[in-house]
């Protein structure tokens, strides 16, 4: 068996006002020398997508309820494992009366590749197990204790739900949007990367006092916008995507990124972004049933004419015969019924932001469009 070696890690908790509140001492276990397949089966930590956050919170604005955050102690050391790990004696905490004598662990430690698993299963049993669904129908003035209150809480209603916000300890302002509106930022071949660096952070310490505005009485009808910049970069010619989805009027989710292939049209590249949409819509539509949220369509806004005929009837031109199958993928999705293409007139389509440069008027109409307010604390 392998012997897992064991560190210190000190630390000092300091308080809001920056003075030292508490020593810690945390002991870690020196996982990477464990051996997959020898030491340990399978491994995964799953960590909550930032989108599925902001769609909690925009739920939550939509039906005012009240959200609480917790903090699991040492959430690590409550997982079981099931695997044989020996670790050796900690540093200064040797036995001399059996200096070669190891321990055998019962519960996870950090460190350990088997940990995050361990510690996914626990909170697993502990969120779902304990809750039981009612058999018995009830009145509409029926009053239900706090304990019966626990008992009728469908398990299988929310088990997707504490699986894709199992880990949300990210607590963070969307400094990193600003990253993306600064995507397109080469103007000119000859700008370097440094100067853009530069640039964006020039960007992001003007900006603090911005933050995604998130307001009570919104709806929870889920909306995508998708645009491209057709060819715009210099040195290979390649257009840029950019997508924004939104839950009512609440900004969850944003990317702006290069496509893959070279588009020979703008209709092409608007095609390839509106494909990518449907992709995040679909996404959506899958997260919110678990929030008991059932959409009949999503509908993906574009400002082309010819993206839109060309997702709703296969035309076989000469410009359009040899785009990839793969981005078919959408003209299938408007057939089922699952999204529908619609026109938004170009001044509207607020993913502009994410394609290319614009007027700083342009720019401040469409960043309060997005959401991005004052941030008063």
């Amino acid at each position: 068996m392998t012997i897992i070696g064991t560190k210190w890690v000190f630390r000092n908790k300091l308080d809001e006002n920056g003075i030292v509140s508490r020593n810690k001492a945390r002991l870690v276990a020196q996982g990477y020398n464990q051996q997959e397949g020898i030491d340990y089966d399978e491994t995964y930590a799953p960590v909550a997508r930032l989108e599925s956050i902001r769609i909690l919170l925009a739920y939550d604005c939509a039906l005012d309820f009240k959200l609480f955050q917790m903090d699991v102690k040492s959430a690590f050391h409550n997982g079981f494992i099931k695997e044989e790990v020996y670790m050796a004696q900690p540093p200064v905490f040797i036995d001399f009366e059996k200096p070669n004598h190891v321990y055998k662990l019962k519960k996870a430690l950090y460190g350990l590749k088997q940990a995050p698993k361990a510690c996914k299963e626990m909170v697993k049993k502990f969120g779902l197990e304990d809750s039981k669904p009612m058999n018995t129908p009830m009145s509409s003035d029926t009053k239900l204790t706090k304990d019966e209150e626990c008992e009728s809480v469908d398990s299988t209603k929310y088990q997707g739900m504490i699986g894709s916000l199992l880990y949300p300890m990210i607590s963070r302002r969307d400094i990193m949007f600003s990253v993306c509106l600064c995507a397109r930022f080469q103007e000119a071949p000859k700008t370097s990367h440094l100067e853009a660096v530069k640039r964006i952070f020039r960007y992001i310490k003007g900006t603090k006092h911005l933050g995604l505005w998130y307001s009570k009485g919104t709806n929870i009808e889920t909306v995508v916008y998708a645009d491209s910049d057709h060819a715009g970069d210099y040195e290979d010619r390649k257009s840029t995507s950019g997508i924004c989805t939104f839950v009512g009027c609440c900004l969850t989710s944003w990317f702006s990124k290069k496509q893959t292939a070279l588009a020979i049209s703008t209709t092409e590249a608007e095609y390839v972004s509106a494909e990518k949409a449907c992709q995040q819509a679909l996404w959506m539509k899958q997260a919110l049933i678990d929030y008991d949220v059932r959409l009949d369509d999503v509908p993906i806004m574009c400002d082309n004419k010819g993206e839109i005929d060309l997702s709703k009837i296969p035309v076989q031109h000469s410009r359009t015969k040899h785009i990839e199958i793969r981005h078919h993928f959408l003209l299938d999705n408007v057939q089922k019924g699952h999204i529908s293409i619609e026109k938004v007139p170009f001044v509207d389509n607020i993913t502009d932001i994410l394609t290319k440069p614009l007027k700083n008027e342009v720019f401040n109409y469409i960043r309060l469009g997005l959401g991005m307010m004052e941030h008063i604390p």
